[in-house]
């Protein structure tokens, strides 16, 4: 099984999956886009650069995590996964997406505790609302983006799941 099916495959299953996937319809972006550039160029102008700063701090943190489009996002580390019923697929460790109300950053990595990364570092992100590995905020400017990628650099590097 590789790092994302026990992600998918543990305590959630494939809730956590259906959850991530429902996302796709909220998007704010073009749901066609095939390409980093199409996506980015693809935003209002606010976002654009809001979405391209934290891109670009990504992609320079990581910069071994292969990057794409996944389900209608920018993902980064992108790779297949296998829940416990077998279901396979693809996803990300780390996400980019703009919503039509904000900007999700999704961490899909857990730490040596056996909890979400994002979810236990709530506290240190900024003026974000946090979920289990999504973390949402309006502006940029709203999130600790140096947190953050500590964040980004821990899911590039675990392989621990739950």
């Amino acid at each position: 099984m590789t790092w994302i099916g026990g992600f998918f495959g543990g305590k959630l299953g494939g809730v956590a999956l259906r959850l991530f996937l429902g996302i796709v319809g909220r998007m704010n972006a073009a749901p066609d886009a095939t390409t980093l550039t199409a996506y980015l160029a693809a935003l209002p102008p606010d976002r654009k650069v809001a979405l391209t700063t934290i891109h670009r701090a990504i992609r320079k943190a990581v910069p071994k995590l292969k990057a794409g489009i996944c389900h209608g996002m920018l993902g980064y580390g992108i790779g297949p996964y296998r829940t416990k019923s077998g279901s396979t697929g693809e996803w990300f460790k780390v996400g980019l997406a703009s919503q039509k109300n904000y900007i999700s950053l999704y961490i899909c990595a857990c730490d040596e505790n056996e909890g979400y990364l994002a979810e236990n570092n709530k506290e240190r992100l900024g003026k974000v609302n946090v979920g289990k590995s999504c973390i949402r905020f309006k502006k940029l400017e709203h999130l600790d983006l140096e947190v953050a990628l500590e964040l980004v650099r821990k899911a590039a590097e675990s392989n621990l799941t739950v």
